[in-house]
């Protein structure tokens, strides 16, 4: 092999072993779907860690040592907020010792501040259960609530990487037509659901219902984030015997065994919603939960009948 044979051949091997280019951003997600709406908004700028699963309750989520070393390298984190984190993350910011992602810096974006938000109480206390001071945390169950999130995330991303300000733009324009589009498909789709009563394992669901019309009857946990028991759960069955539901509905990091109890005891249809993205194997983004969301929805309806 001549010297110059031997220069090429060095230098096709160093471009194979070279890594990969860094992303521009370090993002840690707190929920799946915060990590699926900014890979929507940043692509390739973006290297995102999601701190939790669909399988995993975000109320309480252990600040484990490898989640205080990727928040240390975090240049943005998103997160629900609204206090659905509280029992975590505070930990998690304060192990880091990153200044750039603590309260009131540009590096911590809480998507529900972003948005009005519902039940939010005029006091609270923990006799009440887990209910949060400012309001129900669980806004990405309401496409409407999503799109002004991305057109806040987008802003935050520019901010923090000014650099690639005209590809946030674009992308986020890109998401936003699309999912104004979903939404319009959605809502027709959705039509039946209006007026429909439903019971929930959790209030999760409250801005979905919101969104679509559809009538809460009832909880199986007797107070936010207390188990269902036994004497709670017979009063629900009575209840539903004078004024139906047409579904009993839990999230996919849910205990389903109350719900299973209650759909054999009154014959209503026990429904498992992916919550989040990944939270079923349909879901494998935001578009797909809410397309396996309402399609889970229509065909527990059509069974109830």
């Amino acid at each position: 092999m001549n010297y110059r044979t031997r220069v090429i051949a060095a230098m096709l091997l160093a471009a194979v072993l070279r890594p990969a280019a860094a992303a521009d951003l370090n993002v840690f997600a707190c929920e799946p779907e915060w990590a699926a709406l900014t890979q929507e908004l940043a692509g390739d700028h973006a290297d995102i860690t999601t701190a939790t699963t669909a399988r995993q309750d975000p109320h309480h989520i252990q600040a484990r040592p490898s989640l205080i070393a990727r928040l240390r390298r975090a240049d943005l984190v998103v997160c629900s907020g609204a206090g659905l984190e509280i029992g975590w993350l505070p930990m998690l910011q304060r192990q880091s010792g990153n200044a750039a992602v603590q309260d009131g810096r540009p590096g911590l974006f809480d998507a529900a501040m972003q948005v009005d938000r519902l039940e939010i109480p005029a006091s609270a206390d923990r006799a009440m259960g887990d209910v949060h001071p400012e309001g129900n945390p669980h806004v990405q169950m309401d496409p409407r609530r999503i799109a002004a999130i991305a057109s806040a995330l987008t802003a935050r991303l520019k901010q923090i990487d000014p650099a690639h300000a005209a590809d946030y733009d674009a992308r986020g324009a890109d998401f936003g037509k699309r999912w104004q589009a979903a939404i319009k498909r959605w809502e027709a789709e959705a039509e039946p659901l209006r007026g429909v009563r439903v019971v929930v394992h959790h209030r999760s669901w409250s801005y979905l219902f919101d969104w679509l019309g559809i009538e809460q009857a009832g909880e199986l946990e007797p107070k936010p984030g207390v188990p269902p028991g036994a004497g709670h759960l017979a009063e629900l069955k009575a209840e539903l015997a004078a004024k139906p539901a047409k579904m009993v509905i839990y999230a996919a990091y849910q205990d389903n065994r109350a719900a299973d109890w209650l759909a054999r005891e009154t014959g209503i249809p026990a429904v498992e919603l992916p919550f989040t993205v990944g939270g079923t194997e349909a879901a494998k983004d935001l578009f797909g939960l809410y397309d396996d969301t309402l399609n889970r929805m229509l065909q527990a309806l059509h069974e109830s009948h």
